[in-house]
């Protein structure tokens, strides 16, 4: 049978042939569905035209069900099933969440916010599973429309419409060096963060141009190496006075643990705005509602602790 062809049919006569299985009365049956029993009744012949079966014998006070009767009410437990939890008010919890969601992420985001956030998507969802894919900034807006892409993180520098969006926060940036630097004790100038060799990690081209933009009039900075993650850097740290410029949250969370100094930079830079994006159609997703509110929640938590603990604010 078409698609169609089940649309034309009185599916409702399917749950009053369930209720009178159940009640083996068409007076009971009838309170339960609010009906006079003579409505029933003549529910009960549309039910016997459409399924050319009397489905019912009467036995003393009470309706014995026939054999398709039968069949038919245990066919019918599973899709019911489904229509009751489809169409009921959604409580979601998210212990009992078994969703899969594909998350697309700049390197920053996936070294600071998503490890600080991780321990408590997992505690409060132990059954999700989260899938990282990077980030194409230009293609963003497919990613989310077309290719399976639940969540983005990320600076948007273009217009994002029809895409939604929620603000993480401010981020700004800084450098590292080493103790054994030769500026380690000493205020960082412009001139040293021109001169001296220099790595850029976690830093978007979007980001890296917001630099560039700032230091328009000066002469290039001497950039030796740019890579996503700061174990690049630290390779050759030992070798060469190296500075490494950072997101100011990754700064936060892996300075003490390299034994590194943070330093701000020798020049006014605006800090930019980190987002949670995602598609119309998860907008009311309850599952999804709860993973944004807690990257929110756990990203805003990162950077009020490394302003708190680094003053860097």
């Amino acid at each position: 049978m078409e698609l169609e062809d089940v649309y034309r049919k009185d599916l409702n006569l399917l749950i009053a042939l369930k209720v009178l299985v159940e009640e083996g009365s068409v007076s009971h049956a009838a309170v339960r569905l609010n009906l006079s029993q003579s409505a029933l009744s003549r529910i009960l012949g549309r039910l016997r035209d459409l399924l050319g079966d009397p489905l019912f014998i009467r036995h003393g006070q009470h309706l014995q069900p026939t054999q398709r009767a039968i069949e038919l009410n245990l066919a019918l437990n599973d899709p019911l099933q489904s229509l009751r939890t489809l169409l009921s008010p959604n409580d979601f919890e998210a212990i009992n969440c078994t969703q899969h969601f594909n998350i697309a992420a700049t390197d920053y985001a996936l070294q600071t916010i998503m490890p600080y956030a991780l321990p408590r998507i997992y505690k409060e969802a132990p059954n999700i599973s989260l899938e990282f894919v990077p980030l194409k900034h230009k293609q963003m807006i497919s990613q989310l429309t077309s290719e399976g892409v639940d969540i983005a993180i990320c600076r948007p520098d273009y217009s994002i419409a029809p895409l939604q969006r929620d603000k993480l926060g401010l981020v700004s940036v800084f450098c590292m060096l080493s103790k054994s630097h030769p500026l380690a004790d000493k205020t960082l100038t412009l001139e040293n963060y021109l001169t001296y060799p220099h790595a850029l990690i976690a830093i978007s081209d979007g980001v890296k141009a917001l630099l560039d933009a700032t230091l328009s009039g000066h002469k290039k900075q001497n950039t030796v190496l740019r890579a996503s993650y700061l174990k690049t850097a630290l390779a050759i740290i030992d070798s060469m006075p190296l500075l490494i410029t950072v997101p100011a949250d990754l700064a936060y969370l892996v300075a003490e643990k390299y034994d590194l100094i943070v330093k701000p930079l020798p020049f006014e830079f605006k800090p930019f705005e980190y987002s949670l994006i995602w598609h119309p159609r998860y907008e009311y997703s309850p599952a999804q509602i709860w993973l944004r509110r807690v990257l929110k929640e756990e990203c805003s938590q990162l950077i009020e602790q490394r302003i708190d603990d680094m003053g860097l604010g």
